[in-house]
């Protein structure tokens, strides 16, 4: 998540350039007249004329979505199924799409948000710790892949041969070649 702040000054400047302001309300009750889950909403004038283009406000009503799994297709669906739905889910309920990597993210986000400031600070030095194992251990893969290649140049493989075998490039191989000479 991204969160701008710009401070503009008084007078007669240019604010063309100025970032699109996004208010999003995620709302547990119905408080709009419409029928549908989600409103998109610019300002308007008493005569009905948008006034400003640059803010939109977005209202997301839980309790007007009622889509079952099976119903289920676009993402922002999924989100909303999974914000109304998660904390009375059990993991043996789990729709398959909270596999996807993007909103597994966002359960994650909304795990944190339950944690006391100590909880969320060890998770956070864990998490840092386990991406930096994980950084390294690629980093460890990497050199082994790197080795292996130059040891088959030196035993005088073919270069696709070798570039097949290791999951790389033909012109990855080729560099290697010329790293050794």
């Amino acid at each position: 998540m991204h969160k701008f702040n710009t401070v503009v000054e008084r007078g007669e400047f240019d604010y063309a350039n100025l970032p699109r302001i996004y208010a999003i309300a995620i709302l547990a009750k119905n408080i709009l007249p419409t029928a549908h889950f989600h409103t998109v909403a610019n300002l308007r004038s008493e005569q009905g004329e948008i006034i400003d283009t640059q803010m939109t406000f977005i209202t997301v009503e839980l309790a007007k979505f009622n889509k079952q799994v099976v119903e289920i297709e676009t993402d922002l669906e999924k989100l909303v199924y999974t914000m109304k739905t998660l904390h009375t889910t059990e993991p043996t309920q789990y729709p398959a799409f909270w596999n996807e990597e993007w909103l597994k993210r966002a359960i994650d986000e909304l795990d944190t948000r339950k944690m006391t400031p100590e909880e969320r600070a060890y998770f956070a030095r864990v998490t840092a710790a386990n991406a930096e194992a994980v950084k390294a251990e690629k980093k460890r893969i990497e050199e082994v892949k790197i080795s292996a290649i130059q040891n088959a140049l030196q035993e005088g493989l073919p270069i696709d041969l070798i570039a097949r075998i290791n999951s790389v490039s033909i012109s990855s191989a080729k560099n290697m070649v010329i790293s050794i000479k």
